[in-house]
């Protein structure tokens, strides 16, 4: 038992440090996960404060795993960690059985689970962390008090300051399909389209019952006709041979305010260009807006494109751009989307054709001048 208790130590803290550190590189990300959650729960009055609560699961997991790891106030740590797993394993299961958040955030970007891998993960840990129960008399300090209180401290202060930087700019670590040097294009023909098997239903006439076949019971396969005294048409059905696997990026899209797309014309521009992403208007920062104008009018001067990107209705960018006066036109794509591109209301992209050449939190927004070493122009027409 004592050797399986502190396999088991190794593996739960291991993976506890992991899990929290990756969802502490993308706040942001985690947060609109557990909104996910709120909405599916009937819990919206949550959402608001869906950051903050990322930021203290982030932490906790983070602290849990290194006070599990140096062997400190084990029955709180163990205590902490069942009623976590506890909860982490209903919201799984949930979410795999009534398929409701098929990608739990457990790992980020970084590593996508399916409902019922993420439920299976769970589980394994709740045995882990039982037979960390059963075994903690195994469980002991690997330091000195004074030293495993100092290394307490420093996790803690770290972990705090960890969530909060990628929470004010940007992931350190970027998994997502649009990081800085991915090919928008390329990621959305990355997918592997499914393979399925047709199956044919027909009832044999003489002995009255449904037969399932590959292909319909042709009796001339000249003319392809079925004697209709033997067989009787009933169905037809889908057999799943291969799931195939879906596009990183497959629900891009840009259009303008009437409708009309222009994914294609923009992200093929050879030159550069620029993308300011806002999937909500409502909560864009608006101190950032002079500065934003600013860059948009340099970027005219330049001759160089700059596109707004939103999920809000033609009415709401209409009153949004009166009243930050912004003289760019927006246009709208899907608000996963936005989300995804960049975790900042608003950021700034900076593309090279469908290349993604670097991006900036608001809270870091560059001056077009210090970007011209970046900057490919071209004598193309803008889209």
């Amino acid at each position: 038992m004592k050797y399986i208790t502190h396999l088991s130590r190794i593996l739960v803290g291991v993976l506890f440090i992991i899990s929290g550190l990756i969802k502490s590189n993308d706040t942001v990300g985690f947060a609109y996960k557990l909104e996910e959650y709120y909405t599916v729960f009937g819990t919206e009055f949550l959402i608001s404060t869906a950051v903050l609560q990322a930021m203290l699961i982030c932490i906790v997991e983070v602290v849990l795993g290194v006070m599990l790891l140096l062997g400190t106030r084990v029955k709180a740590t163990l205590g902490l960690l069942i009623a976590m797993i506890v909860f982490f394993t209903f919201l799984t299961f949930y979410s795999a059985y009534f398929n409701k958040v098929t990608d739990c955030g457990c790992f980020g970007d970084a590593l996508k689970l399916t409902p019922w891998e993420s439920f299976g993960k769970d589980v394994v840990l709740l045995v882990l962390i039982g037979i960390l129960w059963l075994g903690r008399k195994h469980i002991t300090p690997i330091l000195p008090s004074g030293i495993t209180n100092a290394i307490l401290i420093v996790a803690i202060i770290l972990n705090v300051a960890f969530p909060v930087y990628t929470f004010n700019y940007l992931p350190v670590i970027d998994f997502r399909p649009y990081a800085i040097g991915n090919n928008i294009i390329e990621q959305m023909n990355a997918g592997r389209p499914g393979v399925y098997d047709t199956r044919f239903i027909y009832k044999n006439l003489q002995t009255g019952e449904d037969e399932e076949m590959s292909k319909p019971p042709y009796t001339d396969t000249i003319n392809w006709e079925i004697d209709e005294t033997k067989w009787k048409f009933v169905d037809t059905k889908q057999i799943e041979i291969d799931p195939g696997e879906l596009a990183p990026i497959h629900d891009f899209s840009i259009t303008n305010v009437e409708g009309y797309e222009y994914t294609e014309d923009i992200i093929n521009y050879p030159g550069t260009y620029f993308f300011l992403v806002s999937y909500d208007l409502n909560h864009a920062d608006r101190d950032i807006q002079p500065t934003v104008n600013a860059f948009a009018e340099a970027c005219e001067k330049e001759g160089i494109p700059f596109y707004g990107l939103t999920a809000g209705t033609p009415e709401a960018i209409d009153e949004f751009r009166h009243e930050v006066q912004a003289a760019y036109d927006y246009y709208i794509t899907d608000a996963t989307q936005l989300k995804t591109m960049i975790r900042s209301n608003p950021g700034l992209i900076m593309m090279e054709g469908p290349v993604v050449v670097d991006m900036w939190h608001y809270n870091s927004f560059p001056e077009l001048s210090a970007l011209q070493s970046k900057i490919k122009k071209t004598d193309a027409p803008k889209p």
